[in-house]
């Protein structure tokens, strides 16, 4: 699990910041996306919460990295949803590769062709880029299969 930072320019040219909560299952790839207006521990308590609802399968282990967002009330909820919870070594964005690289594969074909209007807007967007990751890309990691495709033979 990890934060993508964005920034967009708002309808009078201000700068809008927002953060995507990413969180990806290291086996299949699997991912759900969130954006939030704020960077906080309540902003990865609800994430953590969406996955849960979310995800088709459950969540044994949660690795992120040592960001404020991530420090002790997020640690406790999760730890109490009985999913344990690791920090990745500091200064090591490597250790949490998979989210990283998926943040990449964000930037190159989703933002990187959104023209930002608002955040109902960018929400739907996200959802659908969401699913296109999910059940329609092609991942190289499977061979050219999707991270459903994936999970479906894991199962």
């Amino acid at each position: 699990m990890d934060v993508k930072f964005l920034i967009f320019k708002g309808k009078q040219g201000q700068k809008v910041n927002r953060y995507q909560y990413t969180a990806i299952d290291d086996a299949t790839r699997v991912r759900a996306l969130k954006v939030y207006k704020r960077h906080t521990q309540a902003s990865a308590i609800d994430f953590v919460d969406h996955i849960i609802e979310k995800l088709p399968f459950r969540i044994q282990q949660i690795r992120t990295d040592n960001g404020h967002e991530f420090q002790a009330k997020f640690h406790w909820h999760v730890e109490d949803k009985g999913i344990r919870h690791v920090y990745i070594k500091p200064s090591s964005p490597q250790l949490n590769g998979k989210v990283e690289r998926s943040h990449r594969s964000d930037q190159q074909e989703f933002y990187q062709l959104l023209s930002y209007k608002d955040d109902v807007d960018l929400e739907a967007k996200l959802d659908e880029w969401e699913r296109f990751y999910n059940f329609a890309r092609p991942h190289g990691a499977f061979a050219g299969k999707t991270p459903y495709e994936a999970l479906r033979e894991r199962l």
